[in-house]
């Protein structure tokens, strides 16, 4: 492989080479699905057309406030029609999209605001308070807020800030979009959940997010005008990039505030919702939705789920109901997903309901945008495809972050050895496929012994009386650390704490068995991850 011998003339030019960009799907869909319904939140309702004015609108509204290439603006908005169109009109005029997430404190997102340098926010009603005592925070200069009503929902506009659709009204709809003349141009801004300090600054290029929204139509298998209901929050790495991917095959985009299972249902029966991605939490909400919260539907709704390994129990019960999920992992340094667990059709077509769950469970193979995948031990060496072994889930491609903004030692770390690093302890099984045992902070590790808290987690999930489960280490005198669970009942259940653990013991080891539970709701982020570092503050004090 290399270059010719003679290569007189051939020459990248503007006929032969295009930086890569996601923009361009949108550009695209505009005329290629012009009338086609492009996004859908209530009484709006917009077609391709329209939803490619409205964010050239957002470009030339950002520009003519002085907004510029390489400036940061930032949001503070719920899954709705004008975070979707953030991720066009924010780009378009050359600017870094950085996302936020709804649920922080105030004091992190003016460290956000102060750390990325936004120069302008877009923020949702219900969250002005929070944006504006950011702001007040600041002892330099701060962001300009643009305020973005909800009146359907109970928020309208109050008067402080000028507005988003005012904003819209001033820009042009002959704006030239701004795109990127070199792929690695930043594009997005995404902060991690930050549960050990500062969060960190994760820059997306626009090579990776066009790459992975071409890969995720291979993967999920999409053909032309699917339904998609926007759950997965679009502060969480851009909603796996799939607001950016559904022009690619003029797809609708399903907007939600409230992510609850009749408005899932509801969305489903009343729209044709046929795809949409969520955390396991998700699906345990749907499983366990009582009879008068559902709606009946006559399609499959294909499902990507990600965040944290689902317990085969969910998945054993929630496919008969219409739903056919496939397990993904990433993390926000990679954009998303980029691992499935791919289906073996004719080697797992026969397997019984547990066993096909089992198999779902896995975290799987690389997706095609990604160049390698594996699972090293502390020595950068493959460790056995046994599915017992363990060590780092590694990878390289090009969905992995340009870096951490402003901080190149944890960059330097992330990527040693020529991987990036995600921190997540697995097994691989003798045909590659990876499976998460745990975070390497939630291995529990008593009398020497490794211990999974997932492992002990899927265990507790399975007993019919268990709503949700999460397992940390708990300081003991003997052994080091010891099983403590946590875990939420469903309604009108009560089992003790001896016969969860006597049920545990039933497939479990001694040692892995929980030797403390407690009964509580538990903590959670706004992706439906369960915050552990809570839960482990509260075990090291019993």
């Amino acid at each position: 492989m290399g270059w010719m011998e003679d290569e007189t003339g051939l020459d990248k030019c503007d006929a032969n080479y295009v930086p890569l960009s996601p923009l361009s799907h949108l550009r695209r869909a505009a005329q290629v699905f012009a009338n086609h319904p492009a996004v859908i939140y209530g009484n709006h309702r917009v077609t391709y057309a329209q939803y490619y004015e409205r964010c050239t609108r957002l470009a030339s509204g950002l520009s003519r406030m002085g907004i510029t290439s390489g400036d940061v603006v930032a949001t503070l908005i719920p899954n709705l029609p004008a975070q979707a169109e953030a991720h066009f009109g924010v780009p378009a005029c050359g600017a870094v999209l950085n996302t936020i997430n709804t649920r922080l404190d105030v004091d992190t997102v003016a460290y956000i605001f102060d750390h990325g340098r936004a120069k302008a926010v877009l923020v949702d009603t219900q969250f002005l308070d929070l944006a504006e005592a950011a702001c007040a925070r600041l002892d330099g200069a701060k962001p300009v807020l643009i305020e973005v009503p909800d009146a359907e929902a109970g928020f309208p506009a109050t008067g402080r800030h000028k507005t988003y659709d005012a904003l819209l009204t001033e820009g042009d709809p002959a704006f030239d979009w701004v795109l990127p003349k070199d792929e690695w141009e930043s594009l997005a801004l995404n902060y991690t959940s930050g549960t050990t300090g500062r969060p960190k600054g994760v820059v997306y290029h626009h090579r990776g997010a066009y790459l992975l929204t071409m890969a995720t139509v291979l993967s999920w298998r999409m053909v032309l005008h699917p339904v998609y209901l926007a759950i997965v929050p679009l502060f969480h790495c851009n909603g796996w990039n799939h607001t950016w991917m559904m022009p690619l095959i003029g797809g609708t985009i399903v907007c939600c505030r409230d992510i609850t299972a009749p408005n899932i249902f509801d969305a489903i029966a009343d729209e044709g919702v046929t795809h949409f991605g969520g955390a396991p939490i998700v699906l345990n909400m749907l499983v366990n939705a009582p009879e008068t919260a559902r709606r009946h539907f006559d399609h499959i709704v294909e499902v990507f789920t990600a965040g944290a390994p689902p317990a085969p129990a969910t998945l054993a019960k929630i496919e008969p109901m219409g739903f056919n999920v496939t397990q993904v992992y990433g993390l926000t340094e990679t954009y998303g997903h980029v691992t499935e667990c791919l289906w073996r059709n004719s080697d797992w077509d026969d397997l019984q309901s547990d066993e096909r769950a089992a198999i779902k469970a896995r975290q799987g193979v690389a997706f095609p945008m990604m160049e390698h995948i594996t699972v090293l031990d502390e020595n950068m060496a493959q460790i056995p495809m046994d599915g017992t072994a363990q060590g780092e889930i590694v990878m390289r491609g090009n969905a992995v972050m340009k870096g951490y903004l402003k901080n190149p030692e944890a960059t330097s770390e992330a990527f040693k050895g020529g991987y990036f690093h995600s921190g997540d302890i697995a097994v691989q099984h003798d045909d590659g496929y990876i499976q998460i045992a745990d975070r390497a902070k939630d291995i529990i590790i008593s009398g020497g012994e490794n211990i999974s808290s997932v492992e002990v987690e899927g265990v507790l999930m399975s007993h019919p009386d268990v709503m949700l489960a999460a397992v940390v280490a708990k300081p003991d005198d003997t052994w080091g650390e010891v099983p403590c669970a946590f875990v939420e009942l469903k309604d009108g259940c009560s089992p003790s704490e001896s016969d969860l653990i006597q049920f545990s013991r039933q497939t479990l080891a001694g040692f892995k068995t929980p030797k403390t539970v407690i009964f509580q709701d538990l903590p959670k982020t706004s992706t439906g991850k369960i915050q552990k570092f809570e839960l482990r503050k509260i075990a090291a004090s019993l």
